[in-house]
């Protein structure tokens, strides 16, 4: 398989307007098997800490999967995964009592996939989404959770244990969009509980007939463009990220 992604993450007028940063990381990359992985992470706002748990949270999951893939046929079993999600909560933990702080002033969201010729296995905490696309069909793969109340959501830093999510599908998608909750009432039809095709189609035919692999520098600038754009931050005055993967 050849990959090729457009990817942006864009700071939300709320933020701008509070004087904060972008909360929202993320992480895209092709194995040499064929395979791709991406992760999407999104900082707590009320988190002193939360555009670092998110950026941690991408760059360990990342380094995992590298030195995994480099060493194993398959891919990690839920037990192997759900140990590495340990034992990133160890690693939040010891920067923490560094800082003279907590674990929950580090919470950030996950919402990963990793793809292989074979496989497709999604690991996801919180309100963030990975979609899929079957048969020219757009599929929820992982959907948003919320909290138990309003405006909230569950993160890997969540006491006792994170709210962690993992699925395992047949690889019969030729796509895939993962994006941080201030694009999913753009994406996504709550009342559903599906995706928008009227979203997710016109964004993905550029992608789809791009040359090459990897990221695509245009294109990635152009969905940055629009997702700072007013149209969208109309709508949404959240962070936003959104990840377009596309295989062929």
């Amino acid at each position: 398989m050849v990959w090729r992604w457009a990817s942006a993450s864009v700071i939300g007028t709320s933020h701008i307007w509070n004087g904060d940063k972008l909360q929202d990381a993320y992480a895209v990359a092709a194995f040499e098997n064929g395979g791709v992985f991406a992760i999407v992470s999104d900082g707590a706002g009320s988190a002193k800490f939360g555009a670092y748990g998110a950026w941690l949270t991408c760059r360990f999951l990342s380094v995992r999967l590298r030195e995994w893939v480099r060493a194993n046929p398959n891919l990690p079993s839920d037990e192997e995964l759900a140990d590495w999600i340990d034992e990133l909560r160890d690693r939040i933990s010891a920067i923490a009592t560094q800082r003279d702080s907590t674990p929950r002033q580090f919470a950030a969201t996950l919402a990963a996939i990793v793809v292989t010729p074979d496989e497709a296995v999604t690991l996801h905490v919180g309100d963030s989404a990975v979609v899929g696309r079957k048969d020219t069909q757009w599929e929820v793969l992982c959907w948003p959770e919320n909290g138990e109340y309003a405006s909230t959501t569950y993160f890997v830093t969540d006491d006792p244990e994170p709210r962690l999510n993992i699925t395992r599908d047949p690889r019969d998608h030729d796509a895939f969009a993962l994006f941080s909750d201030g694009v999913g009432d753009l994406a996504l039809s709550h009342l559903e509980q599906a995706a928008h095709p009227r979203f997710f189609d016109p964004m993905f035919r550029p992608v789809d007939s791009a040359p090459g692999e990897g990221r695509l520098v245009e294109l990635s600038a152009k969905l940055a463009a629009y997702l700072a754009g007013p149209s969208v931050c109309e709508r949404t005055d959240d962070d936003k990220t959104l990840i377009l993967i596309s295989g062929g």
